[in-house]
């Protein structure tokens, strides 16, 4: 059978036994619960009694083997354990740890595993599995010497060992435990780098950052130009001050200059930092030490673009189109659109826009496409036919293509046709919050009050912290005039999520208006109209200025607004009522 594991069996076939033969039913021993760790001595076994002897080793790795196949682990064990007991066979050994962890039974697993290190006390091999049972067990205690011989017995490997030793106990549970063993177990390597890294990262697991900034600081004394202790440090750092994780970074990156990796963490940390004059100087020097790296021509590309320089940007972005990675080259294709769009290239963006493939970037590709067509003579059909074509091609995006759709009748002015398709997106999505307010602001132009309603109260149970749900239906009851203490409850809680939002602020402004406070929509108007001079804003302030008796002034926020929005028909309309 495939599943024999042959080693076991070439192994059982071999051996001589001295232990009593098994049941003469052919049935094994009932179930041990250990592998006993040692046999007593037996008198020489005749020829006869050999050959006995293997064919019950080879009928009981076939009966274990089979037991394990049918799921019967514990059978499996058994046979197994029995004949680990009686072999000490280091082959045998090996199997019935395996046997006796798939199944669980890592006292099984630890006791044959504890007498395979007894029978070959020099196997590396047989040491790694009683450690890896110990770690199952989480027996950090006895973990500790098996670590220790380990490491002496494999010096030609050493500092790659050290390295490994975080890996292997990870899955013991005691952190704290684990990193105090390994106090313990490394004092002879205190001289080099690994280990202090190694204990690093043991304190780090157990929660003892500074125990894990003293230990990296040891490993990059002992090895100046290892980059991994820098990196390290920094990312211990940088919890508690950006500034002080940089400053890790370039002193290591001064002291050397060819560091790649730590040059490039470098670079991003200053972006974070929105220093990115000082970031695009690390990745011009990384650009020119691998001049044909497109994962570094990404990210100076898209620092170029974010400080305007696209003399920069372009050309890097049309290499990666020619030689990077398909994910890269799409990317790139999406970044190049956005440049030709800028240029009012419709054309060339549009081309750029359709190489981008499904992934992150494809939905907002396909609907600059959309918006794109429109502005090129293409007509709604054609963008509508775009955006269509594009949800068939990516079903994850057919929602954000419907979405799409829908603006792009809404801006069409056919708003019936937008509501509709609104409509049917959330009868068929309807937990889609989004949706639901971008089809309720068009009810309330529509008119349709209880779309308005019903979805916005929607929106808030779904998103009980959307703030400016909880505003727009607000704001449409104040504006209706119904209903004011509703209004100015829900705008208040919109307050106390977003305080800080200047268009709350006139909303709560307004409320407070129509409730015929006019002082208290004075100061929310001016708090509002100091953050944002918004038309609308400026409409509301000078009515209120207006009714309070300051004449003037209110006619000179709506000039000062009329010369910002000179199109704004809701200045128009305050100004012809008050001050035709």
């Amino acid at each position: 059978m495939k599943s024999i594991k042959r080693a076991a069996l070439a192994a059982a076939m071999a051996l001589a036994f001295t232990a009593p033969s098994l049941a003469a039913s052919g049935k094994a021993k009932a179930p041990r619960e250990t592998v006993k760790p040692s046999q007593p001595p037996q008198p020489p076994l005749s020829a006869e009694h050999y050959r006995s002897l293997v064919g019950q080793a080879v009928y009981q790795v076939l009966l274990g083997e089979i037991a394990l196949q049918r799921g019967n682990h514990e059978l499996a064990v058994s046979a197994y354990g029995d004949l680990a007991y009686r072999t000490r066979d280091p082959k045998v050994l090996e199997r019935t740890v395996e046997v006796a962890s798939i199944s669980r039974r890592f006292d099984v697993a630890y006791e044959a595993a504890r007498l395979w290190v007894e029978v070959e006390p020099e196997s590396i091999t047989a040491r790694q599995t009683l450690a890896a049972v110990l770690i199952m067990q989480n027996r950090a205690d006895e973990l500790g010497p098996q670590i220790s011989i380990l490491l002496e017995k494999d010096k030609d490997n050493l500092t790659d060992n050290l390295l490994r030793l975080n890996r292997m106990l990870a899955r013991l549970q005691d952190k704290a435990g684990s990193y105090r063993m390994l106090e313990k177990v490394l004092v002879p390597y205190a001289g080099i780098a690994e280990a202090h890294y190694a204990l690093a990262t043991a304190a780090f697991h157990a929660g003892d950052r500074p125990g894990a900034l003293t230990e990296i600081r040891k490993a990059a004394t002992l090895r100046p130009d290892w980059d991994a202790p820098a990196l390290f440090e920094s990312q211990l750092l940088a919890r508690d001050s950006a500034a002080a994780a940089i400053e890790v970074l370039e002193r290591f990156v001064k002291a050397n200059p060819l560091a790649r990796d730590v040059r490039l963490h470098l670079a991003r940390g200053l972006i974070a930092e929105k220093r990115y004059g000082d970031a695009k100087k690390h990745f011009d020097r990384l650009l020119a030490d691998n001049p044909g790296s497109t994962e570094l021509m990404y990210p100076v590309a898209v620092l170029a673009l974010q400080q305007n320089d696209v003399a920069t940007a372009e050309p890097l972005l049309l290499r990666i189109m020619e030689g990077g990675e398909p994910a890269e080259r799409m990317v790139a294709a999406f970044y190049l659109g956005q440049v030709a769009e800028d240029r009012k290239d419709h054309a060339g963006a549009i081309a750029f826009y359709k190489r981008v493939g499904p992934g992150e970037q494809f939905v907002p590709a396909q609907v600059r496409v959309a918006s794109l067509l429109m502005k090129e003579g293409g007509g709604l059909s054609m963008a509508r036919t775009h955006l269509q074509d594009s949800a068939r091609r990516h079903p994850p995006g057919q929602v954000q293509f419907a979405v799409a759709e829908a603006h792009l009748l809404r801006d069409a002015g056919r708003d019936e046709e937008a509501l509709a398709l609104f409509d049917r997106i959330i009868a068929e999505q309807p937990n889609q919050a989004d949706v639901l307010y971008d089809a309720a602001l068009l009810a309330e132009k529509l008119g349709r009050t209880e779309v308005l309603e019903t979805n916005l109260r929607r929106v808030i149970e779904l998103r009980p912290d959307s703030a400016h749900a909880y505003n727009a239906l607000g704001y449409s009851l104040a504006e209706r005039g119904v209903r004011l203490e509703e209004a100015r409850q829900l705008i208040a809680k919109a307050v106390e999520l977003a305080p800080e939002d200047p268009f709350i602020m006139d909303s709560m402004g307004w409320v407070l208006f129509r409730l015929g406070d006019l002082q208290g929509a004075l100061g929310q108007l001016q708090k509002a109209y100091a953050i944002k001079p918004d038309a609308e804003i400026a409409a509301h302030l000078g009515e209120v200025l207006w009714l309070l008796g300051r004449r003037d002034e209110a006619r000179q926020v709506w000039v000062d607004a009329g010369k910002r929005s000179p199109d704004s028909d809701v200045l128009k309309a305050v100004r012809k009522k008050y001050a035709p």
